[in-house]
C-alpha cells in the first residue's frame, strides 16, 4: 500500500459541513449550466431522443458516485479521489487524477463564467459578456475566502432556489398541458410527432431519424453530470461523513429522473422541439413562447406575460453562480490535496485561522480568470470551445474513479475488510461504467467531435512530463 505523503502535523480542514449542506450540495450538483443551458445543443442534434440520453448518463453517473461513495466513506480524507488513485494504484495516477480533476473544475468554472454572462445577456444584452463574468468572479471568490461554513451556507440556499424552481416549473408545465391552457401547440404527442422521438439519425426511411442524433448529443449529455463528484470533495469537512455521504449519494439516480427526466419530458411536450436554439436556456425561450397564452384560476383569467420567462432567467443565473461557487470550493480543497501529497507546491497547504485553504483559492481563480480573456475575444464560441474540453477531462475523471474503486476493493479483499457503503452490484458496475466511456469517446470521434478526443493522450504525456519534473524536484530536495 502506498503512503499519501502526508506530513504528521499538517493543517487540517475543519469539518464545518452539516447534514443539510451535504444534501443540498449533492442535490445542488445536478442541477446546473448543464441542465439549465446545456440541453440546448444536445437537443437540437437528438432532438426528443436527448431525455433518454439523460437518463442514460445519469444511470452512469450513479454507478460512479456509488464507488466514489465507497471509497469517500472507508477514508474521508482531503484530495478525495486523487487520494485514492495515489494510494491503491500508484503514485503518478495520484499526480494525474488530481491535476486532471483540477483543470476540469477550472473549465467548468470558465463554462460557468460564460453561461453567468449569457444569462445576464438576457436582460441587458448591451453589457459585454466579459465584465459580467468579472463581477461574478469577484463575487464568488470573496465568499469562498471566508470559510467553508459561508461556503455551505451560500450553497445551500443556492440549491433550495434551483430544487424549488424546477419542482415549480415542472408542476406548472403540467398543468398548461392537462388543462390546455399552454396552447394548440403544447401536447405530449410533440416527443414524438416532429420527425418521431428519435428524429435524426440513421433508421427512418427518409435516412434522417434513428439513434446518429442521440449518439452525437451524449458527449454534450455528459457534461451535465460533471458536479456529481462534489461529495468526494467534502469528505474531509463534512460532520459525520459515515452517514451523510450514503445518504447524498444514493439520492443521486431519483434526482436524475426528477429534475433532468421529468423536467426534459414537459420541456419537449411544451412546444415542438425544433423551436429549441443553441444560443439560450430552452426552459426560457420555452415558457417565453407561451407567453401570450391565457388560463383560468378559480373563474379568473390570467394572462401569461414575459415575467415568466424573466423569473426563470433568474433561477438559471442563480444555478450559475451555484455551480461556479462550488468549482471554487471543490479546486481549492483538490490542490490542498495534492500539496499535501507533496503534487504541488507547500505553500498551497496553507489555511488562515477559519481553516481555508486562501492561496489555493487565489491560484484556482487566476487560472479560472482566463475565461473573462476568451469571452473577450470569442464571445460567440466561448461556451461552446470550454464545454467540449469538460467533456475530455471529465472522461479521464470518471475513467480513473472506476479503474481505482477496483484496485481499492481488490486491497480491502486482500485485507478482510469489509466496506461500510458498498457500490452498485461490483464489479459489473464497474466494467459498464468502462465499457460506456469508452464508448463515448469512440462516439465524440465518429460524429466529428476529434479536437476533444485527440487532447486526451496529449494531455496524459504532458501530465506525466510534469509528473517527473517533480519527483526529481523532490529527489533533488
Amino acid at each position: 500500500m502506498k503512503s499519501t505523503n502526508e506530513k504528521p502535523g499538517a493543517e487540517k480542514l475543519e469539518r464545518g459541513l452539516q447534514n443539510r449542506h451535504i444534501q443540498l450540495i449533492a442535490l445542488g450538483g445536478a442541477i446546473g449550466t448543464g441542465l439549465f443551458l446545456g440541453i440546448g445543443p444536445a437537443a437540437v442534434l437528438a432532438g426528443p431522443s436527448v431525455i433518454l440520453g439523460y437518463a442514460l448518463a445519469g444511470l452512469i453517473a450513479f454507478f460512479i458516485m456509488r464507488q466514489l461513495g465507497e471509497m469517500v466513506v472507508e477514508e474521508p480524507v482531503s484530495g478525495s479521489f486523487s487520494h485514492f488513485a495515489y494510494r491503491y494504484w500508484g503514485s503518478f495516477a495520484g499526480f494525474a487524477a488530481g491535476w486532471n480533476y483540477w483543470v476540469l473544475y477550472i473549465l467548468v468554472s470558465m463554462s460557468e463564467l460564460t453561461a453567468i454572462g449569457i444569462y445576464v445577456h438576457f436582460w441587458w444584452p448591451e453589457i459585454p459578456l466579459w465584465s459580467s463574468s468579472l463581477f461574478f468572479f469577484i463575487a464568488i471568490n470573496a465568499l469562498n475566502l471566508s470559510s467553508v461554513k459561508v461556503y455551505g451556507e451560500a450553497e445551500f440556499w443556492f440549491s433550495i432556489i434551483k430544487v424549488v424552481a424546477i419542482i415549480a416549473m415542472i408542476g406548472f408545465g403540467t398543468y398548461l398541458l392537462i388543462s390546455g391552457s399552454g396552447g394548440s401547440q403544447a401536447s405530449i404527442q410533440n416527443l414524438w410527432n416532429d420527425g418521431g422521438f428519435f428524429p435524426k439519425g440513421l433508421l427512418n426511411t427518409d435516412g434522417k431519424g434513428g439513434f446518429q442524433g442521440l449518439f452525437a448529443a451524449i458527449s454534450l449529455i455528459m457534461f451535465s453530470f460533471g458536479g456529481l463528484e462534489l461529495i468526494g470533495i467534502t469528505a474531509a469537512e463534512a460532520d459525520r461523513p459515515e452517514k451523510t455521504i450514503p445518504k447524498a449519494t444514493n439520492q443521486v439516480i431519483y434526482r436524475i429522473l426528477i429534475f433532468y427526466v421529468g423536467a426534459l419530458v414537459i420541456l419537449f411536450a411544451l412546444s415542438p422541439w425544433k423551436s429549441i436554439t443553441t444560443d439560450s436556456s430552452p426552459f426560457v425561450t420555452v415558457f417565453e413562447s407561451l407567453k401570450s397564452f391565457r388560463f383560468n384560476v378559480f373563474g379568473k383569467t390570467i394572462y401569461f406575460t414575459s415575467l415568466i420567462a424573466n423569473v426563470l432567467n433568474l433561477i438559471v443565473l442563480t444555478a450559475a453562480l451555484s455551480v461556479y461557487n462550488s468549482c471554487v470550493y471543490s479546486n481549492s480543497r483538490m490542490l490542498f490535496g495534492l500539496a499535501e501529497q507533496g503534487n504541488a507546491p507547500a505553500f498551497l497547504s496553507k489555511l488562515n485561522k477559519n481553516h481555508v485553504p486562501v492561496k489555493a483559492i487565489i491560484v484556482s481563480g487566476l487560472f479560472a480568470a482566463v475565461c473573462i480573456i476568451v469571452n473577450k475575444l470569442i464571445p460567440e464560441k466561448a461556451l461552446e470551445v470550454l464545454m467540449s474540453l469538460v467533456v475530455s477531462s471529465l472522461m479521464i475523471n470518471w475513467l480513473m474513479i472506476s479503474v481505482v474503486h477496483l484496485k481499492f476493493r481488490k486491497n480491502k479483499k486482500e485485507q478482510q475488510v469489509k466496506t461500510k457503503f458498498p457500490s452498485f452490484i461490483y464489479p459489473l458496475s464497474n466494467y459498464i461504467c468502462l465499457v460506456f466511456l469508452v464508448g463515448i469517446l469512440t462516439l465524440m470521434w465518429i460524429t466529428g467531435m476529434k479536437l476533444p478526443v485527440t487532447l486526451i493522450p496529449g494531455w496524459i504525456v504532458f501530465l506525466y512530463l510534469c509528473y517527473l519534473l517533480v519527483k526529481r524536484q523532490r529527489q533533488q530536495a
